[in-house]
């Protein structure tokens, strides 16, 4: 018997599709073929289920006028089959007909009636045994959940699908997983857990020669490639997605691939060009009446309409996005839906509705990304860990009981060792009491030199009083080094004067310190940097006057103004003095530079990387992974170049505020706390951001030592 399929439901984007085994559709004369078999008056009935379901399986779904004929077929085994011979057979294809009911719902936004059908499903196949269709069933709940905002939810019924699929050697059920999984941890900007899925699911889809799955997990990549603002490398991506669409005639796959090219295209702007993918997108989604994939098409080509200026056509395509995104229930389209008109009606000078929008804009987002939804993620995560982990032990611990039992036949041979240990012990006996004898004699000797030591007290006690007045006049020497560090650092009059919405937040762990900002101006170009020296204290001191002396001989002796050339040549410089010394020294700085002329902003970076918070999200840019001194493979620092916006915050910083220990648990505050942080002081000013930023780390330290320098420089277009 041929064994059916299920309609399954991917995440990516807004995309829903079909199983890729799904995808090789019948010709007509196929299909007429087997209608006529099911005409048939002597037919039996599990033949008509066969029959009906083939019919279903290769009935072209993504044409709107078939999706009516495919629920009919699913209802009509579901309502008039139960065959008694063969009560498993009609229960598995009457758990597929429901799965199958749901799919169709759940794409044309009909989400409550899609889960009744998932949940009967499923209900279904575990009575049944079916793992197969069970690991399907929680995919296509998780799937829903996450389009809900309910990531503990979809997490949940990820790991219930994958841990069947493992267990079963799924291969194309298991890259499934691994891509659904990757998708939701980089929306939760989990971004090393997503790349790992993805790099899980790609091999498996190539394992299995699926082009399909190959152009799904590509296209996830290509979005991790996008955000690390790599776009030629995300374009690469995403046409190879699209070629493989199309030779497969994937229709909402290829809207997909057509979608993100667009959002390319905007980024660079090339507007036109950007705008026409988006329609094109737009049209393959209305045609297979993907409801979510129309809202993300409508509110794409509202917003490059917006950048047009054409503010009629902005709206129109804004509320389009916004009543259908209403309609389906998914909390990401009504997101970016609302902060489309709430710039409309700033446009139309609507300030009341414009307001309405960003509330509700502020409510979707924290629904999406609240603390407690982060934390289940990892939860989650670490219970899916623990639970295969504790397969291992199993399997160790019957070996051990294995181990034991061999054990106890060697039982005799212990027995003549413990006999010759007793007796050692009785050597060992006589031994002691020989030395407990010569113990004697030494505690004699003792007392005499515990008189010998009261004497020397005396003399200790003269020296302590000669080191408190050493380290005095150490403590006087390094004050006067902060004095002459404070000199070769910018004044911050200077700063405003070049940054005037701007703040800087410098804490050495010590009087002196590795870090320091550093603010340089030259050729209409404002040269910014925060660097962090090797070490801390007065050792770091030293380093970063070496460091700092060799950015300002880049500027000023050798006349660069681009980052990426800057550190190239600080390095060779910083290098050169360290190698005067006789001894081997690789002490150096990790740095992040930038240059800001106008609204262009250029950034290298050492080790250091750069956040720019744009419409309440981070992009992040990520530095080269050396340092500002020797190291095994020296390689040219890479320029990175950007066209900021009105209202974009630019933030660089030393590793100090992040690696800090603190907290109920005394553990580090890391990056996706420090995350939080600047967003929700965005719509503070800068210098009330420092003190927010600067407070937040003290609460966080309590009564812990500082453990390193701080340094964080903020600055608003």
């Amino acid at each position: 018997m041929k064994k059916l399929i299920y309609i399954v439901p991917f995440i990516l984007c807004e995309l829903f599709i079909v199983n890729s085994n799904a995808q090789n559709y019948a010709d007509n004369q196929f299909l007429d073929s087997l209608k006529n078999e099911l005409t048939n008056p002597n037919i039996e009935d599990s033949m008509q289920i066969i029959l009906l379901h083939q019919i279903g399986e290769n009935t072209p779904i993504f044409r709107v006028s078939y999706w009516d004929s495919l629920l009919q077929i699913n209802n009509h085994i579901i309502q008039n089959f139960k065959n008694k011979q063969h009560p498993k057979i009609y229960s598995d294809y009457k758990a597929r007909a429901i799965n199958n009911i749901g799919y169709i719902y759940e794409n044309e936004g009909a989400i409550d009636k899609a889960v009744k059908n998932y949940l009967l499903s499923l209900k279904i196949q575990n009575k049944i045994g079916d793992k197969e269709g069970e690991a399907q069933s929680y995919n296509n709940l998780g799937f829903v959940e996450y389009n809900r905002g309910n990531i503990e939810g979809a997490l949940k019924y990820y790991h219930k699908s994958i841990k069947i699929r493992e267990s079963i050697n799924d291969a194309t059920g298991m890259a499934q997983s691994y891509n659904n999984i990757g998708l939701l941890y980089k929306n939760q900007n989990e971004i090393e857990l997503a790349l790992e899925y993805y790099t899980k699911s790609l091999k498996k889809y190539e394992l299995i020669d699926s082009k399909y799955g190959q152009a799904l997990v590509l296209i996830n990549i290509g979005m991790i490639k996008e955000r690390a603002n790599d776009l030629d490398g995300a374009l690469q991506y995403y046409n190879h997605s699209l070629k493989l669409r199309e030779e497969i005639g994937d229709k909402a796959g290829t809207a997909i691939a057509f979608n993100n090219i667009g959002g390319i295209y905007k980024l660079k702007g090339d507007f036109p060009k950007a705008l026409s993918y988006y329609q094109n997108s737009l049209e393959i989604r209305k045609a297979i009446n993907n409801k979510p994939g129309m809202a993300t098409s409508y509110d794409n080509i509202g917003g490059i309409y917006l950048k047009l200026n054409d503010v009629k056509a902005a709206k129109e395509n804004g509320l389009n996005s916004l009543n259908i995104s209403k309609e389906i229930g998914f909390p990401t389209n009504i997101l970016y839906a609302a902060i489309l008109m709430c710039q409309v009606y700033e446009k139309e000078l609507n300030y009341k509705s414009a307001l309405d929008m960003y509330k509700l804009h502020i409510q979707m987002r924290d629904s999406l990304n609240n603390e407690e939804t982060q934390k289940s993620a990892a939860k989650q995560q670490a219970q899916y860990e623990y639970e295969k982990q504790k397969a291992v032990d199993d399997a160790e611990h019957e070996k051990q009981i294995a181990i034991e039992q061999e054990a106890k036949e060697k039982q005799q041979v212990i027995t003549y060792a413990t006999g010759g240990g007793l007796m050692l012990v009785g050597i060992f006996l006589v031994f002691v009491f020989n030395r407990l004898q010569v113990t004697r004699k030494q505690k004699n000797i003792i007392e005499i030199q515990k008189q010998e030591v009261e004497t020397q007290k005396e003399v200790v006690e003269l020296a302590h009083s000669e080191l408190e007045e050493k380290n005095q006049e150490i403590m006087d020497s390094i004050n006067y080094a902060k004095r002459i560090q404070n000199a070769i650092l910018p004044p911050l009059k200077v700063v405003k004067e070049y940054l005037q919405e701007s703040f800087i937040l410098y804490k050495p762990k010590d009087i002196v310190a590795g870090d320091f900002y550093w603010l340089e101006h030259k050729e209409d170009k404002i040269l910014f940097a925060a660097a962090d020296c090797t070490g801390h204290g007065v050792p770091g001191a030293m380093v970063s006057v070496v460091c700092n002396n060799g950015l300002n001989r880049s500027i000023r002796e050798y006349g660069l103004t681009e980052p990426g050339e800057i550190l190239n040549k600080t390095r060779e410089i910083v290098i050169a003095e360290f190698e005067k010394s006789e001894e081997e020294v690789k002490d150096g700085m990790d740095i992040a530079l930038c240059s800001l002329e106008g609204n262009t902003l250029k950034y290298a970076g050492a080790n250091n990387p750069l956040w720019i918070i744009r419409d309440g999200e981070i992009i992040e840019t990520k530095a080269d992974k050396q340092p500002i001194g020797k190291f095994d493979e020296l390689l040219p620092y890479k320029t990175h170049t950007f066209e900021l916006q009105k209202g974009d915050s630019i933030y660089i910083f030393s590793d100090g505020y992040v690696d800090q220990f603190g907290g109920e648990k005394g553990k580090k505050f890391k990056a996706k706390a420090f995350r939080e942080l600047l967003l929700s002081s965005q719509d503070s000013p800068m210098e009330e951001q420092r003190t927010i930023i600067d407070n937040a780390f003290e609460n966080w330290r309590g009564n812990l030592e500082q453990i390193d320098d701080v340094c964080v420089i903020g600055v608003r277009i």
